[in-house]
């Protein structure tokens, strides 16, 4: 769904003047173009659109015809060829509509010229070649003798312009169609033929209501003509119809195919805005029935249609069954079923497509059968119904009342914002069916909709929508509701700030760029100047020109122009224009102006002809002149011929036409001559003038002119006209002198109204320009935008409180004036008006003929103190009241009077006007009714003006005046009771036991947010008398911006009270009182308020003034503060008045003495602040001391530190020094005592902080020699050097002798170090570090021994026990062990083990030990008894480091688990059988011998033992025997050995535990292979363990 209208034309200046914009539809011309009874010569007579409207206005014509054969003419018109003639012109209108102007024009043109034979001779063209090439691209010529002519641009919006070119190429065409017919005279012309033109002229004759009677009768006279032809000509001849035949074949064709290019072309020449053909139409129906609404609507592309009940959009889906909508074949309609009284509305049906949105109405009355019902009042809908009456569903209602709600206050805007007024509109009786009339008004001139304002109504809700804001929408808007005859309004103001700048300190836009004069030649332009001339004055205007339908801006004027009209030249004749405006001054060029109405470069007598739209834009009969013309007529003079305007920029010449011109066009030449001469020049050398009025530029300022005119046309040039008077070139409107007598006065708080003398002997005043300035701040601020007529103006958005001056200036085309005077000064403030009424009347005392009555103040002051009150009343004699009586002359200042000559027994009512300066307020409300009579009861009366203030979350402050009657014996007190404003009676609660004397009482424990409400009792003697009028109900809540009384000391040691309220109303006052009195009248206390600020002073604080004061706001609720001055509040206020009055110059720093690094002294204090003026004097025992050689002073009073500097302390220095401040009249002072052991002690220290800067001047030590211990527990000795050079030699000692070191020292960072690792005991020593070089030598020594060497371990003990691990459990054969790791073990490090919290006693089955780096405790053979928690203390001297580990549950079953396996291992390696010894690797035996082997074999059990050869079981036989005795030793014996027996031998031995297998190599050799096997390395045997 596209955006409406108004959201796509909210853009800025320049983009919002663009051809779419200037094309696009809008629904308020649709309704100017339905309701004009005037034509354009593209009427929609021609639009096949509306045709069903065509038929019914020729209808019309006909029966309005005297010519009765017309009307057989105009029936019989269904003929071939009249209906395609028809046709033919209908579909060249649409085709021209659709396409626009120029281009769709020239194209139909040249394809009629084609098909239409043309005349023998055209007439000629008075124009020169030169004309005819400055002509515009849009511009045709007529070829025609007749008088239609086509102009683009001549009308006032685009809309009528397109449908002028459309209309006239449909004509044209047609013309040049029939042209052969209407021609050929002599030609035989059929009858069909003669009945065919006559219907097609009949038809576009009725077409139009309003032409002329000479045309008619034109039409007549040819019809009839061709009537009696009927039977004297034949049909026309074959050649003419096939002619026919194929040029509307042809057409056609061209037609669509032009029109299917230029669709590819450009689809957006195609678009257009919504229209309807057929609009729905009111029913009326009685309940029960149904009705449709129909409506067809055309437009591209095709548009919605949506409906609208009373403005609300109908949902068919909300009631099934109710509505029914359909859309068919471009048919719109919407059906509701069974009518009820409630369908009795006014239904719209939307069109919108991307062109913009279109609507049309239709009522629907729904009658009922029960009473009286006209219903020939609602035939036509809302809009025919009466404005004497309202109508309501059973008849009419007599009077409306009509309220605004949620209504628009004064609006500030800024140009090229969006801005909203709107109100909800309450009309009682409220009648659903009928919509009032809603009309907005800016400065009493109806508003209609645009594309800068926008109008809506939703039913409850009128809202006035600004697009884009531009100063000329600054004014005082007014909404007017009428129902009926009766009708309310309600106004407000809108200001319209200027846009930012583009360019800081140029100008604002100008405003109102209007055409005044428009011809063919130039068009005038005015314009009004801008209020804000950017801070240096205007030089003047610079006027831009664009042409309709293009986006591209030209400057018309080279040099600025002072004058606010200005006459722009170098137009095309016939086109359309909008211009703009901009201001320059010497800073730049200003932001344009919006852009003015759209106005053609054409005479307004040929305007007016051509827009006077005839009733037929063609008649039917042309006639084509072939005869040569007449020979032509010198143009005569033109006559009355006069200055109509002069400038110093241009002049403004107008005359008459001469009578004495012939029949073709003339132009115009102007002359001028200087006053004195008869030397005339030709004005236009380049272009004649065609039209009668022309501007001339170029004139010297101050120069003497006169003018005279001549005409010419093709016969030759004319004479002169008479010469006008002499003109002085120059401003003959003089600047508007200033305005006189400022006056403002009061109005709002935020408003004030400025009127003045308007300004003496104005010509074409414009308005005036207010400016306003608050008192001191010299800078003016424009009060409005837009010049204003009239000797006054309220002037909006001042603050509250501030006082301004105002002045004014005038404005007409010429400049601005002079500023006036400025005002007086006057602060904003609400004006003075009538207090409200009093209320809560209530009978204090009465008497046997006189009453006293009380009552409390108004709500509302009316700004200004209520100066008394006047007493109404009445009798009432049974029920009925009597004529109203005054009961006091003079006014009573009291809240209370006695009324007096009454009537004994006679019940009256009352009623009390309060008044003040402004005047008498309304009276109250009437009171109860009370009955005069002889009170005797002995308690008191009620309090009377009971009030509360000082409102907080949890307190407040309560008040009242004693009762009027006070009893028989005189009141001795009161009782305040409270309950919760919603409760019941009976939950009354009394905030006080005893009673109070005081008329006052502070309420405190209130439950915040919960409302209350109070009243007062009276006791005396007798008793406590009755309660007072209710106080409240009040809530307990601190409201936002509550402000507290502050307490103030000035500077002059004043002390004041002051408070503040952010909540005033209009007319507030403040009102001071002590002890809930008033003070006004205090001889102590000095009041002065201003804005919503107040202070009250006090002249002489004493114990007389000792008291609560509190500030009250009035037309406020409850809205107020107090302070409570005490006796101890007393004497502090009284102490900081003494301290302000003599003031002393406030001390950050006494006095203070340092030694600087030369030995030097500096002596020096700081005060809290210094100002330019501080003085100080220096003391040295009672004697000024003064700046010299000894002495050196400075004072900085930025920071507040004085010092002095002495570069030695002698022994003639012991003394008391003193720093004396004064600062204005604040004076104070500092001393300091040097003298004995202290001043020796001083003196010492400077003398050692001389030396030290001796050291410093060679090598030395930053910082001296010191240890660190670092992570990895090593000792790093080291020292910082300072002021070294390549060399600076170190040389490190300890015990007094020389420690090598390996590497030289860089002295990286000025720091020199020695690294000890594993430090001990045996580290402990003295150690020395000497620095040297030429310039002298610096050393430093550190002592590790004794107590140091003690702390020095202690730090490493520390570091490693801080490396230490966490404690870990670890199983063997022996049992389990708890160890850590630690960098490395000193034996000073001491270790304790504790089990559960109990050290541990060693013993041979628990034990602890050190092995390298790892500390343990061994627990053999663990038991049950050893689960628990292990802690390993690590004692560093100082410090213990615990490690704990938990040996129970899981980590000791399994760790116990662990053990045992191990153990098992360990006893099963143990007894494992195994060889012990005796067998070799290799035995090498000669062949023969006897080989004996023994070995040792051991295991428990005793192992079994056998033997292997090559890896086989070895049978024990003769010749080898082996034998086990004893369990351990086994013996092998081969007797005899051969060198089969050579091989791999083994013996196994196995026991329960395990095996081994224990291998030897026999290898026997034959004597003569000894030598060989003895180079060989016998092969070593193996042990297999299993």
């Amino acid at each position: 769904m596209s955006l409406p209208f108004y959201q796509r034309l909210h853009q800025h200046y320049d983009s919002s003047y663009r051809n779419r914009d200037l094309r696009s539809t809008m629904s308020q011309y649709q309704e100017e173009k339905k309701s004009s009874a005037i034509y354009t010569h593209g009427s929609t007579a021609y639009s096949t659109r509306s045709s069903a409207a065509h038929r019914q206005e020729s209808e019309a014509f006909s029966q309005a015809s005297t010519a009765s054969y017309l009307q057989q003419a105009s029936r019989a018109a269904e003929s071939t060829h009249a209906f395609a003639a028809s046709r033919k012109t209908a579909s060249a209108y649409d085709y021209g509509y659709s396409h626009g102007l120029t281009d769709s024009s020239l194209m139909l043109e040249d394809y009629s010229s084609k098909l239409s034979p043309q005349a023998k001779r055209a007439k000629k063209s008075f124009l020169s070649g030169e004309e005819k090439e400055n002509l515009p691209s849009d511009y045709m010529v007529p070829i025609f003798s007749g008088r239609q002519m086509h102009v683009s641009g001549i009308t006032d919006t685009e809309e009528e312009r397109i449908k002028e070119a459309a209309a006239y190429i449909a004509q044209r065409n047609l013309l040049a169609s029939e042209e052969g017919i209407t021609a050929s005279k002599q030609s035989a012309i059929s009858k069909q033929s003669a009945v065919s033109t006559q219907s097609a002229v009949s038809k576009q004759s009725a077409v139009s209501k309003q032409s002329s009677v000479s045309k008619q009768s034109s039409v007549s006279k040819q019809s009839t003509s061709t009537l009696h032809q009927e039977e004297a000509f034949e049909k026309k001849s074959r050649k003419v119809a096939i002619r026919e035949k194929a040029e509307r074949v042809s057409l056609t064709k061209t037609l669509e195919e032009t029109e299917a290019f230029h669709r590819k072309l450009n689809e957006d020449h195609l678009l257009h805005a919504p229209d309807f053909v057929i609009k729905p139409r009111s029913h009326t129906v009685w309940e029960k029935e149904s009705v449709k609404l129909h409506c067809s609507v055309s437009g591209w592309p095709e548009p919605r249609v949506t409906w609208y009940k009373n403005q609300v959009p109908i949902n068919v889906h909300a009631n099934p069954g109710k509505y029914i909508i359909e859309s068919r074949y471009g048919m719109h309609t919407l059906e509701i079923n069974a009518c009820d009284f409630e369908d009795t509305a006014q239904y719209r049906a939307s069109a919108m497509n991307v062109k913009g949105e279109l609507s049309a109405y239709a009522s629907v009355v729904v009658k009922r059968y029960k009473g009286e019902f006209d219903e020939t009042r609602f035939r036509a809908g809302v809009s025919t119904l009466p404005l004497s009456f309202g109508v309501t569903p059973y008849g009419y209602a007599s009077k409306f009342e009509i309220h605004f709600d949620d209504k628009f206050d004064v609006s500030f805007g800024r140009e090229g914002e969006t801005m909203s007024l709107g109100c909800r509109v309450v009309i009682t009786p409220e009648i659903k069916h009928f919509q009032p009339e809603i009309q907005w008004y800016r400065n009493g001139a109806p508003i209609s909709s645009s594309k800068w304002v926008q109008t809506l109504w939703s039913g409850d809700r009128a809202t006035l929508t600004f697009s884009h804001l531009n100063k000329e929408d600054e004014g005082l808007y007014t909404i007017r509701v009428r129902m009926g005859e009766y009708y309310e309004q309600y106004s407000a103001y809108v200001f319209v700030r200027d846009a930012d700048a583009e360019i800081e300190g140029a100008p604002a836009s100008p405003l109102d760029v209007v055409c005044l004069d428009a011809n063919k030649d130039y068009i005038i332009i005015s314009w009004k100047q801008p209020a804000v001339d950017g801070g240096s004055p205007i030089l003047g205007y610079f006027i831009d020109k664009c042409e309709v339908g293009t986006d591209s801006w030209s400057q018309c004027n080279d040099t600025p122009v002072k004058f606010a009209r200005f006459p722009v030249t170098g137009l095309i004749e016939g086109r359309s224009y909008i211009f703009r405006v901009r201001a320059v001054n010497k800073n730049g060029i200003g932001l344009p102006s919006r852009v003015s109405e759209p106005v053609a470069a054409l005479d307004p007598a040929e305007k007016a002809r051509l827009k006077s739209r005839p009733s037929a834009p063609w008649t039917g009969q042309i006639i084509v002149t072939e005869e040569e013309p007449s020979e032509g007529i010198v143009p005569g003079p033109p006559t009355d011929l006069s200055v109509t305007e002069a400038t110093r920029s241009y002049v403004v010449l107008s005359w008459k036409p001469p009578g004495q011109r012939g029949h073709e066009g003339i132009l115009y030449f102007v002359e001028k001559c200087e006053a004195g001469t008869e030397n005339w020049q030709r004005v236009n050398t380049e272009l004649p003038v065609k039209s009668p009025r022309f501007a001339l530029f170029d004139l010297a300022e101050g120069k003497s002119y006169r003018f005279r005119v001549r005409c010419s046309n093709s016969a030759g040039v004319g004479e002169p006209s008479e010469a006008t008077e002499v003109t002085v070139v120059g401003d003959k409107l003089d600047i508007p002198k200033p305005p006189g007598k400022i006056i403002p006065s009061r109005n709002t708080d935020t408003s004030v109204v400025v009127s003045w003398e308007e300004s003496k002997d104005a010509k074409e005043l414009v308005g005036y320009y207010i400016e306003s300035s608050i008192v001191g701040s010299g800078k003016w601020e424009p009060c409005n935008n837009n010049p204003v007529k009239g000797p006054r103006f309220t002037c909006h958005g001042l603050a509250t409180g501030q006082s301004y001056i105002f002045r004014v200036r005038a404005v007409n085309a010429a400049g601005l004036s002079e500023y006036s005077q400025d005002s007086e000064a006057i602060e904003v403030k609400a004006a003075i008006a009538a207090p409200s009424p009093p209320c809560d009347i209530t009978c204090l005392e009465s008497f046997r003929d006189s009453m006293v009555l009380g009552w409390k103040q108004p709500d509302k002051t009316g700004g200004a103190e209520i100066t008394g009150y006047y007493v109404n009343y009445r009798e009432v004699i049974d029920g009925v009241p009597g004529r109203w009586r005054e009961a006091n002359i003079k006014a009573v200042s009291d809240e209370a009077y006695k009324i007096s000559n009454l009537k004994e027994n006679m019940v009256y009512q009352f009623q009390v006007a309060a008044m003040n300066i402004a005047g008498l307020g309304e009276p109250s409300a009437v009171s109860a009714c009370f009955k005069c009579e002889e009170w005797t009861i002995a308690v008191p009366g009620p309090p009377h003006n009971v009030k509360y203030s000082e409102v907080r979350k949890t307190s407040l402050v309560l008040q009242w005046k004693p009762p009027i009657h006070s009893g028989r014996t005189p009141v001795t007190g009161y009782f305040v009771d409270l309950k919760e404003a919603h409760a019941k009676d009976d939950q009354w609660r009394g905030l006080n036991k005893a009673a109070i004397k005081n008329t006052y009482l502070r309420v405190q424990g209130l439950k915040e947010g919960v409302s209350y409400v109070l009243r007062v009792r009276a006791i005396n003697q007798a008793g406590v008398g009755k309660p007072s009028d209710l106080a409240g109900p009040v809530v307990a809540e601190t409201r936002p911006g509550t402000k507290e009384v502050v307490v103030n000391v000035d500077d002059d040691g004043v002390i004041s009270l002051n408070f503040e309220c952010d909540q005033m109303a209009p007319n507030s006052q403040f009102n001071w009182s002590k002890d809930y009195a008033s003070t006004k009248d205090s001889p102590r206390l000095e009041i002065e308020s201003k804005g919503n600020k107040t202070k009250m002073t006090f002249k002489d604080l004493g114990t007389e003034d000792l008291g609560i004061y509190s500030c009250d706001v009035t037309d406020t609720d409850g809205i107020g503060s107090s302070y409570l001055i005490d006796e101890e509040e007393l004497k502090r206020l009284l102490a900081l008045s003494q301290e302000h009055k003599f003031p002393t110059v406030p001390i950050k720093s006494e006095l203070a003495v340092e030694i600087l690094e030369k030995g030097q002294v500096r002596f020096w204090m700081q005060a809290e602040k210094l100002s330019g003026n501080t003085k100080v004097t220096y003391i040295f025992n009672d004697k000024e001391i003064f700046e010299g050689p000894k002495y050196k002073m400075h004072i900085d009073r930025n920071t507040g530190i004085i010092e002095m500097f002495m570069e030695k302390l002698q022994d003639d220095d012991e003394g008391t020094y003193t720093f004396q401040l004064q600062d204005g009249k604040a004076t104070g002072h500092s001393t300091l005592v040097l003298i004995g052991d202290v001043y020796k002690k001083l003196q010492k220290e400077a003398e050692f902080q001389r030396q030290e800067w001796i050291r410093k001047q060679g090598p030395h030590f930053a910082e001296y020699l010191s240890w660190e211990v670092t992570g990895e527990c090593n000792v790093l000795l080291k020292c910082k050097v300072a002021n070294i050079k390549k060399e600076t030699h170190i040389v490190w000692y300890k015990d007094e002798r020389e420690i090598s070191v390996d590497e030289k020292h860089d002295f990286k960072d000025g720091i020199c170090t020695l690294l000890i690792t594993e430090f001990s005991k045996k580290d402990a020593g003295i150690y020395e570090v000497i620095l040297k070089d030429d310039r002298g030598k610096d050393k430093s020594r550190l002592k590790l021994v004794d107590e140091a060497f003690k702390e020095l371990m202690s730090e490493v003990c520390k570091t490693i026990a801080l490396s230490a691990t966490d404690l870990k459990i670890q199983s063997t054969a022996e049992g389990i062990r708890l160890y850590s790791f630690v960098t490395y073990y000193l034996e000073d490090l001491k270790v304790n083990w504790s089990h559960n919290g109990t050290p541990i006693k060693y013993s041979d089955r628990v034990k602890s030990g050190v092995t390298g780096q790892q500390i343990w405790l061994q627990i053999s053979e663990p038991t049950p008894n050893d689960k628990g928690k292990y802690v390993m203390e690590l004692f560093d001297g100082k410090t213990g480091h615990l490690k704990t580990v938990d040996l129970s549950g899981q980590a000791y079953e399994e760790a116990y688990a662990e053990f045992q396996r191990l153990k098992q291992a360990a006893i099963a390696e143990k007894n494992r059988a195994r060889v012990v010894g005796g067998l070799p690797d290799v035995v090498t035996i000669q062949e023969g011998k006897a080989l004996n082997l023994t070995c040792i074999v051991w295991g428990d059990p005793t192992p079994e033992v056998s033997w292997l050869k090559n890896e086989k079981p070895l049978v024990p036989d003769d010749h080898c025997s082996v034998r086990f005795e004893a369990g351990k030793t086994a013996y092998f014996t081969i007797s005899g050995v051969s060198t089969a027996d050579s091989g791999k031998y083994g013996l196994v031995v196995k026991n329960k535990y395990g095996s081994e297998i224990s291998d030897f190599t026999i290898s026997v050799f034959i004597p003569e292979e000894v030598a060989r096997k003895a180079t060989e390395q016998p092969q070593k045997g193996n042990k297999k363990a299993k």
